[in-house]
């Protein structure tokens, strides 16, 4: 166990120093490329930060990613898979980078990506069971699989809307998965060597991203989201509902900010994808949170849907069933007191002009 645990600081380490140093020649070759995030003033003022800075930090997360594979990774016809689609969606966010494209563009190379797991890896969510029934996806699975793929990479790139958030959310999740591994004796799967040479590569990044951050993960925030996906489909796809269940609440963040972004728009008459400034993170900003604070706060309630993972999986299911009902009740007051899916403003402005008529009313 001692030697394992030694084995994997080594790839976190590695790939952390790889992908720290490759970072400061990304930065470089952005602003040569013209790839730069110029802060905007339409888009209902959603860009916060207020200089130009470099994107491509997905790229250096990659480039960290196969260095990391040529030193720990074995090859396999899974490993080419996910090489070659990770590989598309790193094209895919580099053209945009540079010049952006229609989304339906974009959602081209992510199907793409995800046909090459499927078809190619042959990594596919077969069939789950709960309750004692079990629902078996027979054709259905390509295309479900497929689009579990499309939504994951794209999740992360959604909420990747501050300094260090994205990374940050990510590490949380390889980490997480990583320890979950180890707890059940995977110490050469190929989802633990993932997780490690992800940890260290992002985490490699966040040092230039955390707030104020100096290069941006760009589109290429996608291959995050990516993996996020092949992880989970790779260890925990099933048969069992609580082994595909457990992952995916360690990015509860990212999952539900963009369920509640679609709702919200969708009440409003809106496009689902449409931009705007009522994600989570402007929702904590608007509480006069400061911009590192609004993160760590994102970081914390992460860690706390991680350790109900941590705790229903490998310590007592009473306990993490006890967290799983804290962040249900935290998540509702959190919608019934923001505007993160009708705008509270409006309510409050309505509420102020109801106390005025009271007032003036109760004078005569």
């Amino acid at each position: 166990m001692k030697l394992q645990l030694l084995n994997a600081g080594v790839i976190v380490l590695t790939t952390f120093i790889f992908s720290a140093v490759i970072m400061i020649f990304m930065k470089k070759i952005a602003v040569h490329i013209n790839a730069v995030d110029v802060p905007r003033e339409e888009e209902e003022h959603r860009h916060i930060h207020k200089k130009t800075t470099p994107k491509l930090g997905g790229v250096g997360i990659f480039l960290a990613f196969l260095f990391g594979y040529m030193l720990f990774g074995e090859q396999s016809v899974r490993m080419n898979s996910i090489l070659i689609g990770s590989f598309i969606i790193i094209l895919t966010g580099i053209i945009d980078d540079i010049k952006p494209i229609r989304a339906s563009h974009k959602m081209i190379g992510h199907l793409i990506a995800a046909t090459v797991i499927v078809f190619y890896g042959g990594i596919l969510l077969n069939n789950i069971s709960a309750f004692g029934y079990q629902i078996d996806f027979g054709i259905l699975s390509y295309p479900l699989t497929i689009l579990f793929i499309v939504a994951c990479t794209n999740i992360i790139n959604l909420i990747d809307g501050m300094d260090g958030l994205s990374g940050g959310i990510c590490s949380i999740f390889y980490f997480t998965i990583a320890v979950l591994c180890f707890y059940q004796g995977r110490y050469g799967s190929l989802v633990l060597i993932l997780c490690l040479i992800m940890l260290g590569s992002t985490l490699g990044f966040l040092f230039h991203n955390f707030y104020p951050a100096t290069i941006f993960a760009g589109d290429c925030a996608t291959f995050m989201g990516f993996i996020i996906s092949v992880i989970t489909l790779l260890e925990f796809k099933g048969p069992a509902l609580i082994g595909f269940f457990v992952p995916l609440t360690i990015i509860g963040i990212p999952i539900l900010d963009t369920l509640f972004a679609i709702i919200r728009r969708l009440l409003k008459g809106q496009p689902p994808f449409q931009a705007d400034r009522q994600h989570l993170h402007h929702q904590l900003l608007g509480m006069n949170f400061s911009h590192r604070t609004t993160v760590l706060i994102i970081y914390g309630i992460n860690l706390l849907f991680a350790s109900a993972s941590m705790f229903y999986t490998i310590i007592d299911q009473k306990i993490g069933k006890i967290i799983y009902v804290v962040i249900f009740f935290l998540v509702i007051w959190f919608v019934l007191h923001t505007s993160i899916i009708t705008d509270k403003t409006k309510e409050l402005n309505i509420n102020k002009i109801i106390e005025k008529t009271h007032k003036k009313s109760s004078a005569k």
